[in-house]
């Protein structure tokens, strides 16, 4: 069973989540039939992934009853602004077959269009329709959030960015935590690029698990959200495998050692 985050709205949100990003939408509905039947009760979308369809066709299809399912998609950079981002989030739910979603994204504050906190307000707005249960934002760094918690009147429950142990966005996380907003991991595990370092292979046969399960296992006990991604069956069934184990002292502070600030994908601040 993944215990749950409670966001700022009393909402309760897996803290490790099922990622479908590039996954072909002809492939997405296998890849999340396997990660429910695995025990992923949260799968996490976006109109970027072209895959929103298929998410909803495996949801539907699941046989579990909707509330025990928890979706995420995100609306994509070319759909800032108020009446864009409503006919965007309409279109998400007609994609994913739903009447509503658990969480709705901003996928990227896109600074050069400064459209972000108008968009924000369309998101306020579903939220109050009840059409998605929590808001957030995806890639917000500490100024675009800082603008948010000044010009709007919710403060959003999520912030998704990447973070694993190359990139432990200390600071980001620090903010979060003041303001009540969970911190979620995309490329948690640095898609692979670290899980052949020595300290995670020396971690992992010491508890008898992945270097995979380690990293994953350290973002729970940094009280995050993780949604990794795969389509192999039995690295999707080896990452929600992660509960029956801790890491102790020195494993958290030898993972702490890796910090790098190297990213796997764009800088928020330069979007």
């Amino acid at each position: 069973m993944v215990p749950a985050k409670r966001l700022n709205n009393d909402v309760e949100m897996p803290s490790l989540g099922f990622g479908v990003y590039k996954i072909p939408d002809d492939e997405v509905e296998q890849a999340v039939h396997t990660a429910i039947e695995a025990g992923y009760r949260s799968i996490d979308t976006a109109t970027l992934y072209h895959n929103e369809r298929g998410v909803g066709a495996a949801v539907k299809s699941s046989g579990l009853p909707r509330e025990e399912l928890f979706v995420t998609t995100k609306l994509w950079n070319t759909e800032h602004g108020y009446e864009r981002a409503l006919k965007a989030f309409d279109g998400s739910l007609r994609q994913l077959g739903l009447d509503y979603v658990d969480l709705y994204l901003i996928h990227w504050p896109v600074p050069s269009q400064d459209l972000y906190v108008e968009t924000w307000r369309a998101l306020e707005k579903i939220l109050a329709d009840g059409r998605a249960r929590a808001i957030g934002v995806s890639n917000f760094a500490i100024p675009h959030l800082r603008r948010l918690l000044d010009e709007a009147e919710v403060v959003p429950a999520v912030n998704q960015v990447e973070l694993h142990p190359h990139l432990q966005q200390a600071q980001l996380r620090g903010f979060h935590a003041e303001h009540g907003i969970v911190t979620e991991s995309w490329s948690p595990l640095a898609r692979g690029r670290m899980l052949e370092h020595d300290i995670l292979t020396t971690i992992a046969r010491k508890h008898g698990r992945t270097p995979a399960q380690v990293v994953l296992r350290w973002h729970i006990e940094m009280d995050l959200v993780a949604i990794p991604k795969s389509v192999n069956p039995q690295r999707i069934r080896e990452n929600i495998d992660i509960f029956d184990f801790e890491l102790d002292a020195q494993d958290i502070a030898a993972i702490a050692t890796l910090e790098s600030g190297g990213r796997t994908g764009a800088d928020p601040e330069d979007t």
